[in-house]
């Protein structure tokens, strides 16, 4: 394996522990009835949104024509606004666990739209791996305590299920099309672009909440989810998008009920058992079969 592609797995590998520990970490702070999901959004576009400008003031400088900025515009919607849009909302109604089994199924979306929009082939090592990460993710989950259970479990659960959805086709359709910039003009585009829709259409939110009582802990929390859980972690996924194929991407997902279930491990609410080392063997055994698999490069 060359630098290259052991650079994007480990970039993949870092985004997903870091959306592993998103989901516990938001629903700590939706516990406290302060921080509405929608506000929690914001900071997500918003603070990322400025980091990535920020960061852009340190590069060098790249002239963005309209008809491509149309077309960040169009990435952002899909791959940020309603990607974690969706997943803040699923997870206030839903339990954490819940929510990890299913984005299990983002894989199996990718290599389906790859298949359609990029022609990449499904073959049986693909089918394989990706059948084999879901046994170990749904092993893991099913096997671990479902601690903060949500109101609507079932409407949440689709919710994060179009998550999932609208981040396949935005790795999918725009795989080739965000190796023509640096990575900090695509990230400042994007999430300019979700920043620019969703915090107007949440004024109402944002003015009534009570910004005195959020407690240390909770702006922490705000804090991991803006920074490590979004610009941290899409600076990895971008890494990663663009040296590694749609398919292999997507099951990196299995990575993050690994860290869910270690992190329950560490804070005493979950115990490890022979049963979960087979799950984590049997996921990263997936990884490893979908690596091999032969897929058509895009170029």
């Amino acid at each position: 394996m060359n630098i290259s592609k052991l650079s994007g797995h480990l970039a993949m590998l870092g985004a997903n522990v870091m959306w592993g520990l998103m989901s516990p970490v938001a629903k700590k702070v939706f516990a406290g009835g302060i921080v509405a999901p929608v506000v929690m959004v914001d900071f997500r576009v918003g603070g990322a949104a400025l980091l990535f400008w920020i960061t852009s003031l340190f590069t060098t400088r790249e002239d963005v024509p309209v008809k491509d900025i149309a077309r960040l515009f169009g990435a952002g919607m899909l791959g940020i606004l309603l990607n974690q849009g969706c997943f803040i909302f699923g997870v206030s109604l839903t339990s954490p666990g819940e929510a990890s089994l299913v984005t299990t199924t983002m894989p199996m979306w990718v290599m389906l739209l790859a298949w359609v929009f990029l022609r990449e082939p499904v073959t049986a090592k693909k089918w394989g791996g990706i059948l084999l990460g879901a046994a170990g993710a749904v092993i893991l989950i099913l096997g671990s305590g479902n601690v903060g259970g949500g109101d609507k479990p079932a409407l949440g659960d689709f919710i994060v299920l179009c998550a999932q959805l609208s981040y396949a086709l935005y790795l999918t359709l725009y795989r080739n099309f965000i190796r023509k910039y640096s990575l900090v003009t695509i990230m400042k585009w994007m999430f300019l672009s979700a920043a620019v829709v969703a915090i107007p259409g949440s004024i109402d939110s944002l003015v009534s909440t009570d910004w005195y009582y959020i407690s240390a802990m909770e702006w922490g929390g705000i804090s991991y989810v803006a920074i490590c859980g979004t610009f941290l972690a899409y600076i990895c996924i971008m890494i990663g998008q663009k040296r590694l194929r749609p398919t292999l991407v997507g099951m990196y997902n299995y990575v993050q009920p690994i860290v869910a279930t270690i992190t329950g491990i560490c804070l005493g609410l979950d115990v490890f058992s022979p049963l979960k080392g087979v799950a984590i063997v049997l996921i990263f055994s997936g990884v490893w079969l979908v690596t091999l698999s032969r897929g058509k490069e895009n170029n």
